[in-house]
């Protein structure tokens, strides 16, 4: 691991631990081994190094689910894959979910504009596909409420201690996320993830 990710891996674990106002540029240097100021090599300060915890990540998420939906998948399949997707984000990087959830505010404005349009347009997929799945079509704001229900079911789970493998984790997680969806897909309940 080259030295910008062990800086962005260590400020992810202490934003999360402490968030990003307990946490100094001292602190993540400590962390790494390295004095505080040489964290300005990589970094013009905190709030970058913040960006780059948030903004890449839903760039990404927003990126898979846009080619999830592409691959003109079965409605039902695409839903799944999506959840999956996002399920397998928050179980394999737990602490960037926390700090995605926790810290979007600290953004400078124009970065944390972009994140919501970057979340506006995420919502927007999942609510597209959610209404393919259904045998009627789904109202937009439900599809939307549902959608947020569902990130936050699942991105509440960032904080948890489990003991038993993220593989389990993210199968009881996509089992509650497509149960969750049922709500407004009825044809979800016998989806072959839920039997």
């Amino acid at each position: 691991m080259n030295r910008r990710d062990q800086i962005l891996e260590a400020a992810g674990e202490l934003f999360a631990l402490s968030g990003y106002e307990g946490v100094g540029i001292d602190d993540i240097g400590a962390a790494i081994g390295v004095t505080g100021p040489a964290i300005y090599y990589y970094f013009a300060g905190k709030d970058a190094i913040l960006v780059e915890l948030i903004l890449p990540q839903i760039k990404r998420l927003l990126a898979a689910a846009r080619r999830l939906v592409d691959c003109g998948f079965e409605p039902l399949t695409t839903l799944s894959s999506l959840v999956s997707v996002h399920v397998d984000f928050v179980v394999t990087h737990p602490r960037l979910s926390q700090v995605h959830d926790r810290e979007l505010h600290n953004l400078p404005p124009a970065q944390q504009q972009e994140v919501r349009r970057q979340m506006s347009e995420y919502v927007a997929v999942w609510a597209a596909a959610l209404n393919l799945a259904g045998d009627a079509a789904v109202d937009p704001e439900e599809a939307r409420v549902a959608v947020q229900a569902v990130f936050g079911l699942v991105n509440s789970t960032a904080v948890l201690r489990w003991s038993k493998s993220r593989e389990e984790l993210a199968s009881v997680l996509n089992v509650l996320a497509l149960s969750a969806l049922a709500g407004v897909v009825p044809r979800l309940r016998t989806a072959p993830q839920l039997s």
